[in-house]
């Protein structure tokens, strides 16, 4: 399954997407939530691409699977030794620099049901919104960004804000909108 269309050569024709997509649908709750996860997913993936123009043509696949959090737990405590759910693992093929060109292998996204749901509710969010800044963070980490200094941190939430804005989702680290704040980062 691909985000974008591509030619014999698996570049992405002109116009299109230069991300294709694996995508892994683990937990039935994500179809019930979503109704399309590939069209959702797609979607999502194709605005943060939009954002990243390189000089020449290519394509890099992003792997993603919605799960639940305890896969996400096993899995967040074999890698990072953390024995407990999160709401997305972001897993880089290659650790780039914001702005680099990837290759052709842009790492995985891993998210998990019930955290996010979870986290929808509690910040009375729509789940579709919370998922699509999931997915949008989650795809950040891959292109090498960060959140780990203020600086980064501040980067990388502007362009997930932007990111988002362009898909009608409003500010997600906005108090007055989520009861979030910009303090209460993702781990993944």
């Amino acid at each position: 399954m691909t985000v974008s269309s591509q030619n014999s050569a698996g570049v992405p024709e002109t116009g299109a997407s230069w991300v294709s997509l694996a995508l892994s649908v683990e937990d039935d709750r994500w179809e019930a939530a979503l109704g399309n996860p590939e069209a959702f997913v797609t979607a999502t993936l194709d605005a943060v691409a939009r954002r990243f123009e390189f000089s020449k043509p290519f394509a890099s696949e992003l792997s993603v699977t919605l799960s639940d959090d305890e896969t996400v737990r096993e899995i967040n405590g074999q890698w990072r030794e953390k024995d407990k759910p999160t709401n997305v693992l972001s897993f880089p093929m290659v650790d780039l620099e914001p702005g680099e060109r990837p290759g052709p292998l842009l790492g995985d996204l891993i998210l998990a049901y019930e955290t996010c749901a979870r986290e929808a509710a509690g910040e009375a969010k729509p789940f579709v919104n919370h998922a699509r800044h999931l997915l949008v963070h989650g795809f950040l980490h891959c292109l090498g960004y960060d959140h780990i200094e203020d600086d980064e941190a501040e980067e990388m939430e502007a362009l997930e804000t932007s990111i988002l804005a362009g898909l009608g989702i409003p500010d997600p680290y906005d108090v007055a909108d989520s009861g979030s704040t910009r303090d209460n980062r993702f781990e993944g």
